[in-house]
């Protein structure tokens, strides 16, 4: 049985939002149908109306959903509103004639704005964003003048004064700035053209085509066409709608499945690598946005290990469902590095391999990065092992120390005494066998410190809060402790840091320090254990003196913790560690 995929969370969110524009977008233009007057002549042309729209509504859908990261969809989606708008003016509703009115010409705006946008979605300069607005304001406000001062543009809601002049400077200025944008446009689309290679210019030579013919398919056919040919009415509006009705098609099909399918990635993408480092996101992230993929990672290739590893140099394990594509990233005929992806959101690996290529440079630096935290992470480790492995050989030793040689002295101290209490005994061999058992007794007193210098037994039999709590209890000073530790996953390196840290401390306080008391407070705080210990002595210590404050410094190192000293003289000292519990 096929495995269903799951979707992202983000990408299940897109999903419910288009699922939310799609019905609102059938409500309108179902509303629209409803009030269109259907028992008119002109049947063909509120036919074509919804038809537009749904062609409008369908494309920018599909659009959006298969490349989320590109606005081309809400374009052309937007372009479907304004076909609506339009359709508004053949109801009988006279609020709904003036909406229509207003927006009768935003489709040619609409029209400007996508072939300029092509295939990315976003204008790509202030010359697109000069010429694209001046569009709208053509269509929005310099249309305004025909239903202003024409009585019989069927608008009494919105007439004002019949001025035949008025009127005909309107229309001018209108048709002159209108000539004016698409002659920047196609100044804008030839010089793009130009810069293509020849497989952009196949795809983007005859789409600029058709959407400029589109767009200037209106004022010709009503100025030229019309009377050439004799067309009706409703014969030059069925043409209109026919070919307007086109352009979503043609652009959808141009992002989708054209060879230009690429383009936006490579524009978004190109957009982040000349950005600052300051304003522009992650790479990982920029990618994922360019792709339209929010599960999208991206892994380094270690060439001495031959591994993937990810931005903090860990090394990544491959998922190998078939819902997970994986595409390598090569520079200069060497592997840098690897996008993994969603393939059912991105069908064709051709995309993500050719938004691999643009960014090839950045991988590699951040590949360098990577490799720089994995060599880190490597000899931390094995700076970690090394401890790790001395303090089991401290354990060790301090284990047959305790269970051997000291339990032999004991039992040397009992048949010691034994012969001294022995019946028959002479006076002075019972003395010295007497002596004897002092001595052993005095030896296995120095074994048992020695043994705890080595490695405590209550750190090895009963875990860090009992060995401290000895410790501070054995303190010829009086010490104060504070615990809170009960809840944190201590390793025995930690455990033997912590304590040996804890232990070296104290010790300056008693022999360096000459302090007549201390404290000592450990803590546990978001997967960090917290040791402080202070003291009231004589203050100025300095981590760069003695081998003592060298070798705690060293220890918290090795485990990638922080050690913090403040000793001014005179105000005692207080030592601060922070060691990560994972």
């Amino acid at each position: 049985m096929r495995r269903l995929a799951v979707r992202p969370a983000l990408a299940r969110s897109l999903d419910r939002a288009l699922l939310a524009i799609l019905c609102a977008g059938l409500a309108l233009v179902g509303v629209e149908a409803a009030l269109l007057p259907w028992g008119g002549a002109g049947r063909i042309v509120l036919v074509l109306y919804p038809i537009v729209c749904l062609t409008y509504l369908g494309a920018g859908i599909v659009a959006w959903y298969r490349r989320p990261g590109n606005r081309l969809g809400a374009v052309i989606l937007f372009g479907g509103f304004a076909m609506w708008l339009s359709g508004l003016q053949d109801t009988d509703i006279p609020v709904l004639v003036a909406v229509g009115s207003v927006g009768a010409t935003l489709i040619l705006a609409v029209l400007v704005h996508l072939l300029h946008a092509f295939p990315s979605g976003r204008l790509p300069g202030p010359v697109s964003v000069t010429t694209v607005s001046i569009a709208y304001v053509t269509s929005l406000v310099l249309q305004a003048p025909k239903y202003l001062f024409n009585p019989d543009a069927g608008v009494p809601a919105l007439f004002l004064a019949d001025d035949p002049t008025a009127l005909a400077v309107g229309a001018m200025l209108q048709s002159l700035v209108g000539a004016g944008v698409m002659v920047a446009t196609a100044v804008v689309l030839i010089g793009r053209l130009r810069r293509a290679g020849p497989a952009g210019r196949r795809v983007l030579a005859p789409l600029f085509a058709y959407g400029s013919g589109a767009a200037l398919f209106i004022p010709v056919s009503t100025l030229v066409l019309t009377p050439l040919l004799g067309l009706t009415d409703v014969e030059r509006t069925a043409l209109q709608l026919v070919v307007l009705g086109c352009v979503p098609l043609a652009f959808a099909f141009g992002m989708l499945r054209g060879g230009f399918a690429r383009t936006g990635e490579v524009e978004e993408l190109g957009t982040w690598l000349g950005a600052s480092d300051g304003s522009r996101p992650a790479l990982t992230r920029a990618l994922a946005r360019a792709l339209g993929d929010p599960s999208l990672a991206l892994s380094f290739w270690v060439a001495r290990q031959r591994i993937f590893v990810d931005d903090h140099g860990v090394p990544i394990v491959r998922d190998s469902s078939p819902e997970r594509g994986l595409v390598p990233v090569e520079l200069e005929g060497r592997t840098v590095g690897a996008i993994h992806y969603d393939s059912q959101l991105i069908a064709d690996p051709e995309l993500v391999r050719t938004a691999g290529q643009v960014i090839a440079i950045a991988v590699d630096r951040e590949r360098l990065t990577a490799e720089l935290r994995e060599s880190q992470r490597a000899l931390q480790q094995s700076r970690e092992r090394l401890v790790d492995a001395a303090d089991r050989e401290r354990r060790r030793i301090a284990q047959d120390l305790h269970d051997g040689l000291q339990v032999q002295l004991v039992l040397l101290a009992l048949e010691a005494q034994q012969l001294a209490n022995a019946a028959g005994t002479d006076t002075a061999i019972g003395e010295r066998a007497t002596q004897l058992r002092q001595r052993i007794d005095d030896a296995a007193a120095n074994l048992r410190q020695l043994v705890a210098a080595v490695m405590p037994a209550g750190l090895i039999e009963h875990g860090l809060g009992a060995a401290v709590e000895d410790l501070a209890d054995r303190m010829p000073i009086p010490t104060t402790l504070e615990l809170s530790i009960d809840e944190i996953p201590a390793s025995s390196a930690l455990e033997s840091t912590a304590y040996f840290v804890t232990a070296e401390a104290l010790t300056n306080a008693v022999k360096h320090a000459r302090a007549s008391s201390a404290s000592v407070r450990l803590t546990s705080d978001d997967g960090w254990l917290m040791i402080e210990v202070s003291d009231d002595g004589m203050g100025g210590a300095n981590p760069g003196r003695g081998s003592g404050l060298r070798g705690m410094t060293d220890r918290v190192d090795v485990l990638g913790g922080h050690l913090r000293i403040a000793s001014e003289p005179g105000q005692g000292t207080r030592i601060e560690v922070a060691l990560p519990c994972a």
